[in-house]
């Protein structure tokens, strides 16, 4: 008979353990929340910080500061305005503002009796549903969309409208001018007006330079110049850099003084300022791109609305793409367009109260406490609006399961993008989080996204309230340091998981399932060993050591890692066959872990399997399991049973490992019996059997101190009087 000809027909029935069933765990989660408060209290002293974290998959909140306490979000109120949108709206929604004509196409005849190109004789109605995107954030040029207002009314042939203009403004209803926000806030570009007809971001630049010599008025100009907003230009050039211009915003009119100086050897600057009544601002934009098309009109009151003779319908952009503007980019101007757009599309009343109205619905289908939110605006620049830390968690969970969770998330910013372009520079996987930053005053907030390797996504709030003097550059500091942590904690295993990857697609090539492990573990050898090499990560607070390392080994995770890339059907399931071999149904925590290496790894598993050999013995034991779990602060439900141990004797093993193989080419598992009856094997390893040789133990040595292959029987013969026997088993492919 061949040596180890067993391997071919060996097989053994057997029951997966379901631990879930009989032990209790304590902890849910490895987040120790403690350092991060005190690193708040040492860097920006004062300071309330508020924090939860919350698991997608379970929707379990894993670790909270203050959860339930009452934060004032900034512009991460947004959060809500935009999941309200997507929500509600289709995919497809666009603000329409139409055009119609109300009246005839009348000939034209010149003083010369010639005819001219027929007039329009009637009423032009514009009507707005506040479309926040005629403007150069959408097009090359802002006026691009007026100017196709202007060529549609052309395309009927006639170059003149005589009669009216009407701006149908009855798409909003209420204040227009956002209530409870800071005074300031209204004379700077992101506290600009919303209307139901909007241009350019309802805001005008001023440029200006230094005159030639200085006493010399500067130069200044308004750009786009409609001739609406009225510049008194009182900046004097100086000499040297002096950059102390001023401005001032009259509170009603469209006027904006410019003063103070500006040295010769400055270069041009810029100011961006919003208008005031967007209404007519948008008239003198749409009269001024009238005027550039060659379109007249000649206003005559006298002229009374006909019937309908045509109407234009025009939109800028879909809702994802103000989605982008509003989370990635923080546009206050787009979150307070899309907020009333909500009331008045869903509610009938496009207004703050109609906003807040769909918001309360939006919660209530969510199954979320809408009094966990005191919503005064859609921006978050209202210091009266608050949230709890907890409960925005609880909302990006809600929406990350959403059936249009992945277009959410994906308009959130990340490091180096958006409102994130100078955040996070530091983060070693910015791939690997999306967020919406807020700040306004003394609140600083940042939420959204981020995306452990175990598959997980989790959502996160975090707030820094009633800051004091301490500086904004710090408090934003604060909060990128906290969050690339818990993304670094959450991807520890990242970059072995890509060296797993690279090197299972360097054996794409080998097929045989044995062959893929002499591949695999034979890559390792060389690689240092390390007793506690991994734990459960984040996922557990026993053993918070990485889900995967290449860098440093065990005798145990050595074979789970080979094992792993061998049976993996492709790189993107590698991390996921890992953990189903090392955890009873690829639970991760330390109570699923499989502790004991044939108890549990090799029989309590579809992996593996114990060979039975000539000679072999079996004897049984109780591993105290009990005990094992109660250092560990968990109770195991389930009495401790006796199992069987099936081993080749010490003095057999080495008589039968002295012989050349004379089998095929193949891998298989050995584990090496225990002398104390509290356990089962104290170490493990690969044999590789080929034809004509003797076996060959490839191991991760707590001797050599890494992964090594030498002859089993000079392995054996180093344990001798301390080695009852061996346990061979074959791995199972895929």
């Amino acid at each position: 008979m061949k040596l180890f000809s067993s391997l071919k027909n060996f097989s053994m029935a057997r029951k997966m353990t379901a631990l879930s069933m009989f032990l209790c765990v304590n902890a849910l989660a490895g987040f120790d929340l403690a350092p991060f408060q005190s690193y708040v209290d040492s860097v920006v002293p004062g300071s309330r910080f508020g924090l939860s974290i919350r698991s997608v998959k379970s929707g379990v909140e894993l670790g909270q500061i203050r959860g339930s306490e009452k934060f004032t979000p900034a512009s991460t109120l947004k959060t809500l305005t935009t999941a309200t949108a997507l929500h509600f709206l289709p995919l497809d929604y666009e603000p329409k503002t139409e055009i119609s004509l109300l009246g005839s196409i009348q000939k034209n005849k010149g003083m010369d009796g010639y005819d001219l190109k027929p007039v329009f004789v009637g009423t032009v109605n514009v009507r707005g549903e506040g479309d926040p995107n005629f403007s150069g954030r959408y097009y090359a040029d802002p006026f691009d969309a007026l100017y196709a207002m202007a060529d549609s009314i052309k395309s009927l042939g006639i170059d003149t409208i005589r009669g009216n203009l009407n701006l149908d403004t009855s798409y909003y209803t209420g204040p227009w001018k956002a209530e409870h926000w800071r005074k300031n806030f209204y004379d700077a570009w992101y506290g600009a007006e919303i209307a139901p007809l909007n241009f350019n971001d309802n805001c005008t630049m001023i440029r200006f330079k230094p005159g030639a010599k200085p006493g010399d008025r500067a130069i200044a100009e308004i750009v786009p110049d409609v001739g609406y907003v009225v510049l008194k230009n009182e900046l004097q050039t100086v000499k040297g850099r002096s950059k102390r211009w001023t401005w001032a915003l009259d509170p009603v009119r469209p006027e904006i003084v410019l003063g103070g100086t500006i040295g010769t050897s400055i270069d041009s600057n810029q100011l961006v300022l919003p208008v005031r009544n967007p209404v007519a601002y948008f008239r003198a934009a749409l009269m001024h791109a009238f005027k550039e098309k060659g379109l007249s009109y000649v206003p005559d009151s006298t002229v009374t609305p006909g019937i309908e003779i045509k109407k234009f319908t025009f939109s800028a952009a879909p809702l994802l793409s103000i989605l982008d503007e509003i989370n990635q980019r923080s546009q206050n101007f787009h979150a307070e367009a899309l907020f009333r757009n909500l009331g008045a599309q869903m509610a009938g009343e496009g207004s703050v109260e109609g906003g807040k109205a769909m918001e309360r619905k939006f919660l209530a289908e969510m199954g979320i406490d809408s009094t966990h939110f005191e919503v005064w605006d859609g921006c978050g620049l209202s210091p009266k609006n608050k949230l709890l830390p907890s409960t925005e968690t609880l909302l990006l969970t809600k929406m990350a399961r959403h059936p249009k969770g992945s277009y959410y998330i994906n308009s959130f910013a990340g490091p180096g993008a958006g409102t994130g372009s100078k955040r996070q520079l530091e983060n070693p996987y910015p791939w690997l989080t999306r967020f919406k930053t807020g700040f306004i005053g003394e609140a600083h907030a940042l939420v959204g996204y981020v995306f452990p390797m175990d598959g997980d996504t989790l959502a996160l709030a975090m707030y820094l309230n009633d800051t004091g003097k301490n500086p904004d550059a710090k408090l934003k500091d604060v909060l990128d340091t906290l969050w690339t942590r818990i993304v670094m904690q959450t991807n520890d295993s990242y970059a072995s998981l890509m060296e797993m990857k690279s090197l299972w697609l360097s054996a794409r090539h080998i097929k045989p399932f044995h062959e893929r492990l002499d591949y695999f573990s034979k890559a390792m050898i060389g690689k240092p060993y390390l007793l506690a090499a991994m734990g459960e990560s984040y996922l557990d607070t026993i053993e918070n050591k990485p889900l995967v390392n290449m860098d440093s080994v065990n005798c145990v995770t050595y074979l789970e890692h080979a094992l792993a890339m061998a049976r993996a059907a492709d790189e993107d399931s590698i991390f996921n066959t890992l953990q189903r071999i090392r955890y009873y149904k690829g639970i991760i925590d330390f109570a699923h872990r499989k502790h004991y290496m044939i108890v549990d790894w090799v029989n309590g598993s579809k992996y593996a399997r114990v060979l039975p050999l000539p000679g072999d013995t079996i004897i049984q034991r109780t591993m105290p399991k009990k005990e094992f779990f109660k250092a560990k602060g968990i109770t195991r439900k389930r009495d401790d049973e006796p199992t069987d141990l099936r081993y080749l004797p010490y003095d057999k093993a080495m008589v039968l490992m002295s012989r050349a193989y004379e089998g095929p080419f193949t891998v298989v598992g050995i584990a090496f019996v225990a002398k104390s009856e509290k356990i089962d094997v104290t170490h493990t390893g690969f044999v590789v059997l080929r034809p004509g040789q003797l076996p060959q133990l490839r191991h991760a040595s707590s001797l050599q101190k890494q992964v090594v292959e030498v002859p089993l029987t000079d392995y054996l013969e180093s344990r001798r009087g301390k080695l009852p026997g061996i346990v061979l088993f074959e791995f199972i492919p895929q």
